[in-house]
């Protein structure tokens, strides 16, 4: 099919590619998936019988083997719940799918109430006891991973009650998490006599004509106010679940557990954090000039996404096009990224296919060892599709390369620099398209997509850990709140980042009870903004250093999780450590936003006198 008539059609080439889960198993009905479920919990068993009691008492030897023995039941408990969760994703309203999702969620819960003991023992520990083990040169594979469990110690229950709340997160924050996300995905939005699911809608939201957008925002807010009962109850339920797990277990703070997790020390998190929210000015500027361009007296929250009328700015890419141009890019960088990202293409480790209800967003599973990572979207052939799909290409090269170094070591990587990888991908992606295009107004085009790409990434993400971080506040001092409550505190959050350059209208305000984040990784948001800097700081060391930093960026890569983040990125002159070293990325986005204004101030003088 040409590109042209691919356009006319809105066909993208996508429409069948979906992934190959037979790695895993070959339906919903293999009988395999039970048959696994039941050697998963004898070797649970055997492992109690053997560990439960005696970890203090265990050799360096003994713990090698103990843990490679673990491994082996999580490899085979993940291999159920990663097939599971992807055919989930593909259907999420498919009562067979959401059947399967449940009973791997109480097996998880199962086998985990099994084996917690262990992780609790070497805890309990002496600390000398405790180092004696870990610098035996037998443990070297397994000492960052026994050093940074101790992290818990002093958060940690006893075994019942870890095993309770296990127990009863199976019909608590886990159904609720799921209900979300089956409510979300069956959701309709009523747009022009047409039921629309959420990629449908929020892709109108990028339309050139003005009106339309206007009527897919309040589509958008109408949907949500009809189901705003649910989506509040669900908020509240699950911020009020994490209030008592986090007191029961003596965090400081909401994110204390979430920075915990990501092994960013609270002060790296708040230097980030408050970085970001003063130089909101970033934002202002941009949407003025926005604001400008699109000449228009005020700009809406639905104007936002807004394309410019600029040469190739409604730009279609056809499937076939999206894997030439991402794979080019990476080989330019690194052969190898160009290699790990075609098994991808070439192995069926993808599913791009729009389906009525696929669940909603983007993302890569690691899966497990024993198998491989995928990756999840909704390809439509826009620009943003392009860079969504290299986004979490980078997530699945970085998992499947730390991986084959580390196995689980390194395939489970903190939040934080998890973003890394995939923000990086997005760049070279822009970057090779930026440097091929010659016409000027074009260029211009691809800038602000990628500036605005940006500021979802940097300071929209932090804008929403303020609201997060305003709602468990409120949810913790003044009990359930209301949808005006939550609409009220959100609203708040986003004004502050945009300051004049955007009016919000009050039925924004609704548009937090669509963010599965909040609700399924509480905290996470940051990870993001992180991420974006991070990779903004690196970028400039490739430019600086050619060549020769690409082979120690692939190490970084394939180092995963397999050590603290600031051990990790020394390698390549990065210091985590130091506060000041946010504003190295926030300094480059004023860059991009400066060279924006040069090149509209260039091409359209009558717009600026």
């Amino acid at each position: 099919m040409t590109d042209a008539l691919a356009a006319e059609t809105n066909l993208t080439g996508a429409e069948t590619v979906v992934w190959d889960l037979s790695v895993f198993y070959s339906s919903l009905d293999d009988p395999q998936i039970e048959a696994d479920i039941q050697r998963a919990h004898e070797r649970a068993d055997t492992f109690a019988l053997r560990y439960k009691g005696k970890v203090a008492a265990l050799s360096a030897d003994e713990i090698v083997e103990a843990i490679a023995a673990s491994e082996e039941i999580q490899d085979l408990e993940g291999r159920i719940s990663s097939y599971a969760y992807l055919k989930f994703s593909e259907d999420a309203i498919d009562p067979k799918a959401g059947a399967l999702v449940q009973r791997v969620t109480e097996f998880g819960s199962e086998i985990s109430q099994k084996m917690v003991f262990f992780e609790l023992e070497w805890n309990e520990m002496d600390d000398e006891a405790a180092m004696d083990i870990m610098v035996a040169p037998q443990v070297a594979k397994y000492r960052f991973q026994l050093e940074s469990a101790r992290r818990y110690k002093k958060h940690q229950l006893s075994e019942i009650e870890e095993q309770l709340l296990m127990e009863k997160s199976v019909t608590g924050n886990a159904a609720w998490g799921r209900f979300f996300t089956q409510l979300t995905s069956a959701m309709r939005y009523e747009l022009d006599g047409e039921k629309l699911n959420q990629a449908q809608i929020m892709d109108k939201l990028r339309n050139p004509d003005r009106d339309l957008r206007r009527r897919a925002a309040d589509a958008v807010t109408q949907t949500l106010r009809d189901k705003s009962m649910e989506l509040t109850y669900i908020f509240n339920v699950l911020a009020a679940d994490k209030a008592q797990n986090d007191k029961r277990r003596k965090y400081d703070s909401w994110i204390a557990s979430r920075n915990l997790a990501n092994l960013a020390p609270d002060s790296v998190v708040e230097a980030l954090v408050s970085a970001v929210t003063t130089s909101y000015d970033i934002v202002a500027r941009h949407y003025d000039l926005k604001r400008r361009l699109l000449g228009v007296d005020t700009l809406y929250d639905y104007d936002r996404y807004a394309p410019l009328a600029l040469e190739e700015s409604d730009a279609f890419y056809p499937w076939s096009a999206a894997r030439e141009i991402i794979l080019e890019a990476f080989d330019a960088f690194s052969p190898t990224l160009k290699d790990t990202a075609s098994k991808f293409f070439d192995n069926n480790w993808i599913h791009a296919a729009p389906l009525p209800n696929k669940r909603g967003g983007a993302y890569a599973s690691p899966t497990v060892p024993s198998a491989h990572p995928f990756v999840f979207l909704t390809y439509l052939g826009k620009t943003d599709n392009v860079q969504t799909l290299a986004h979490e290409l980078g997530h699945g090269m970085h998992m499947y390369l730390s991986g084959q170094a580390h196995a689980w070591q390194g395939l489970y990587t903190p939040l934080t620099t998890a973003e890394m990888a995939s923000v990086f991908a997005e760049m070279l992606v822009f970057q090779d398209l930026q440097k091929k295009e010659p016409n000027p107004e074009a260029r211009l085009a691809m800038l602000f997509e990628k500036v605005e790409s940006t500021f979802a990434t940097v300071f929209r993400q932090i804008s929403m850990n303020r609201f997060e971080d305003a709602m468990h506040n409120a949810r913790r001092t003044e009990g359930e709140l209301s949808h005006e409550r939550l609409s009220e505190l959100w609203i708040a959050t986003q004004r502050a980042m945009f300051g004049s350059s955007v009016d919000l209208r009050d039925d924004y305000g609704a548009w937090w009870s669509y963010v599965p984040h909040f609700l399924q990784a509480p905290g996470y948001v940051y990870a993001y903004a992180f991420g974006e800097l991070l990779v903004l700081a690196l970028y400039n060391l490739y430019l600086e250093r050619g060549a020769e930093f690409a082979p120690k960026y692939v190490d970084v890569l394939a180092a995963g999780g397999s050590d603290y983040p600031d051990k990790i990125l020394a390698k390549v002159d990065v210091d985590l450590n130091d506060p000041a070293f946010w504003n190295k990325g926030l300094d480059a986005i004023r860059a991009l936003v400066a060279q924006e204004e040069q090149i509209a101030r260039e091409l359209y003088p009558e717009k600026f006198a």
